[in-house]
């Protein structure tokens, strides 16, 4: 399908099964099917680059085509593109989480990164999109080790550094999820502590702390991830957008 000669921005929606979306999945591994109004479809304004590397309208469950080890359920990806659609014409969102992955999965020359590129190259080079940040909610896997902790920081700059040299975009804006839950609590601080000191230009972050998590302790409920497309779309437009474009209310 093409999304046409319109204005459209692109977003890469990356990182593993938070990202990928649990929300609304059962202890029985199905979705319920319950798609928040936040989620809904808009044919006309809201794509997503599907495993057939195609345009297609944008639907929850946004990775099922994607991350196909697992149920997909409901993610951040439909209500961030709902609260942004206001600023471009179109928009064009590009899953590529994988629930389960460490970051040195994410390694250039890896499956997955190099999945990754070639699925943002494609996505701006079908109809003269422009790729406008990449939304990455990782780091879950990283909490079950002291050295896989401590050497998040380097890792997730790297891959931020690879991405933009990769993409041609020296400052291709980043906006990472802190995250909340992880295999081991005792080293879930420190991921977090990487995540929220990032030292490169242009790179966001949210904080998902105090967003509720389903009985596995795990993964974001349907309301926690409609929450979280809202302040992944609240700091994209703040810091990364222009200073007179709407600000959808957390």
């Amino acid at each position: 399908m093409e999304i046409g000669n319109n204005r459209k921005h692109i977003f890469i929606l990356s990182g593993q099964s938070n990202m990928a979306g649990r929300g609304g999945v059962t202890k029985t591994k199905q979705w319920d099917q319950i798609v928040p109004s936040e989620c809904n479809p808009d044919p006309t304004r809201i794509h997503r680059l599907n495993a057939n590397l195609e345009w297609e309208p944008a639907h929850e469950p946004l990775h099922a085509d994607i991350d196909t080890n697992k149920t997909c359920g409901i993610g951040p990806g439909m209500s961030f593109a709902n609260a942004i659609k206001e600023t471009a014409d179109q928009i064009g969102l590009v899953p590529c989480a994988v629930g389960g992955t460490a970051i040195k999965e994410w390694n250039r020359g890896s499956d997955l990164y190099e999945n990754m590129i070639k699925r943002a190259k494609i996505a701006s080079s079908k109809d003269g999109g422009e790729i406008k940040a990449v939304l990455w909610y990782q780091g879950e896997s990283d909490t079950m080790a002291l050295e896989d902790a401590e050497s998040y920081k380097s890792k997730m700059e790297d891959l931020i550094r690879n991405v933009r040299e990769d993409l041609d975009s020296p400052l291709l804006p980043v906006i990472q999820v802190a995250i909340v839950s992880g295999g081991d609590e005792k080293y879930l601080e420190k991921v977090r502590e990487a995540q929220k000191s990032i030292d490169l230009p242009e790179v966001g972050c949210v904080d998902a702390a105090g967003l509720p998590l389903k009985e596995d302790n795990l993964h974001l409920t349907t309301e926690a991830q409609v929450k979280l497309g809202l302040m992944l779309a609240h700091t994209y437009i703040l810091n990364f957008k222009s200073p007179n474009s709407f600000i959808p209310k957390r």
